[in-house]
C-alpha cells in the first residue's frame, strides 16, 4: 500500500452493513477495513494515508459518539461519518458539535456516503500534509545550534542586529553571520517568512 492510498475504516455492529460499505468504498477505489467495535478498531494496525472513520452511532459496548468524544486522547485524528438506523436530532447536533464530518440516517443514499467520505479524506490528505510541513519546520528548528536559536528569537521580536549584539554580547558582524545561517537553515526567504516559522512552531519568543 503506498503512502496515497486511501483508506476508509468502517465500524458497525451489523456484518451485512459492514460488508456493503466495504464493497462501496472498495468499487470506486478506496482500500477499506472493517470492525465489529471501536475495541476492534483500536486493536488494529492501521496503514498510513489519507483515511476518515465511517461510525455506526449505537454500538453495543462503547457508542460511536463516546468514541468520538475519546479520539483526540486516544491520538486519533481522522475525521468522522457517522451513521445511523435510529438517528434523531439531538444525536446529531452532537456529533456534528464534536467535529463529525457527516451525520447519515439508515437508509442513506451511497453517493451521499460517498460524498461525505470524499470529504473527509481529503481533509484528513490536508491534515496530514500540514503535519509534514510542521515537522519539516521543527526537525529545521532543532538543527539549528542554542546560540542560533537566540538569535532567531530575538529576530523575529522585531530587534535589529545591533541590539541583538547588545543583547548577547556579540559583535555585529557575528550577529549578522549567526542570522544569515538562520535563514538558510530555516529556508526562510524573509523575515516574514521566519516569523510566520516562528508562529508555526508555536515558539515562545522572549519579550525585551
Amino acid at each position: 500500500m503506498t503512502d496515497e492510498q486511501t483508506i476508509v475504516f468502517i465500524i458497525d455492529d451489523d456484518i451485512s452493513v459492514r460488508e456493503s460499505l466495504t464493497s462501496l468504498m472498495r468499487s470506486v477505489g478506496h482500500a477499506a477495513e472493517s470492525f465489529e467495535s471501536t475495541h476492534d478498531f483500536l486493536m488494529s494496525e492501521r496503514p498510513e494515508g489519507p483515511a476518515c472513520i465511517v461510525l455506526d452511532v449505537r454500538l453495543p459496548g462503547q457508542s460511536g459518539l463516546e468514541f468520538q468524544r475519546e479520539t483526540a486522547g486516544l491520538g486519533i485524528h481522522l475525521p468522522i461519518i457517522f451513521i445511523s438506523g435510529h438517528g434523531d436530532i439531538p444525536m446529531s447536533v452532537s456529533a456534528m458539535k464534536a467535529g463529525a464530518i457527516e451525520f447519515l440516517t439508515k437508509p442513506f443514499r451511497d453517493q451521499d456516503l460517498l460524498d461525505a467520505v470524499h470529504r473527509g479524506i481529503e481533509l484528513d490528505r490536508k491534515c496530514k500534509r500540514d503535519q509534514a510541513r510542521l515537522d519539516g519546520l521543527q526537525q529545521r528548528y532543532q538543527g539549528l545550534t542554542p546560540r542560533e536559536q537566540e538569535v532567531m528569537a530575538l529576530v523575529v521580536n522585531g530587534q535589529l542586529n545591533k541590539q541583538i549584539a547588545a543583547e548577547l554580547h556579540l559583535s555585529e558582524v557575528t550577529v549578522k553571520a549567526h542570522r544569515a545561517q538562520v535563514m538558510h537553515k530555516m529556508k526562510a526567504k524573509s523575515l516574514p517568512d521566519l516569523v510566520r516559522f516562528a508562529d508555526r512552531l508555536d515558539l515562545v519568543i522572549p519579550k525585551h
